[in-house]
């Protein structure tokens, strides 16, 4: 693999392989970040484009202070925000004073058969519980829980602090459990 420095240097010289190893590499993670936050495939392309696009047209200024999957994921993650902002599906973006969730509902997850965790209903029901979170918590759970980029990464790539980071997983994986633990619930009492 070529390091950072030598991929920065071709893709300023404009060199084609470097840009669609580079493809190749983030833009899967890229689109997955932005169909999770947009839920729609249509426009989940076009950040991904729009993320190549910009490392095409600001190459010249990429300063080196982040890695170019970081980058990259900045620059599509704000593109995201862009997108739910013209189209007021969030209303309010900054993060809330209030104390963390306190789940309602308590259940012993030990108690759920393992083929109940990997069955396609469940995965559904967990799709559908990461797709009602707030967007800035969704961001988080989805850069750490699920591509499993490191804290530091998450706080660049979100332009949020490290304790933001945590904070907002913390609450994320609250919400996920209170809304999975009646769903689950039901295998329990089974």
């Amino acid at each position: 693999m070529q390091d950072e420095r030598d991929m920065i240097a071709k893709l300023r010289q404009r060199n084609p392989e470097v840009l669609a190893h580079i493809f190749e590499q983030q833009a899967d993670r890229l689109y997955r970040l932005a169909v999770s936050l947009l839920h729609d495939e249509q426009q989940a392309d076009g950040v991904v484009q729009n993320a190549f696009l910009a490392l095409i047209n600001h190459v010249e200024s990429f300063e080196g202070r982040a890695n170019i999957g970081t980058w990259l994921y900045r620059v599509a993650y704000n593109d995201c925000m862009r997108r739910l902002r013209e189209t007021q599906r969030v209303a309010d973006m900054k993060d809330e004073d209030a104390d963390d969730i306190m789940p309602a509902c308590f259940v012993d997850w030990q108690n759920v058969p393992d083929e109940v965790f990997q069955s396609a209903e469940a995965s559904a029901e967990m799709a559908r519980a990461i797709a009602a979170l707030k967007p800035d918590m969704r961001a988080v759970f989805l850069l750490r829980d699920v591509e499993q980029v490191s804290t530091l990464e998450t706080a660049q790539i979100l332009d949020i602090s490290v304790e933001a980071v945590k904070v907002r997983l913390h609450r994320a994986r609250l919400a996920l459990r209170e809304r999975l633990a009646t769903y689950f619930d039901e295998w329990v009492r089974a």
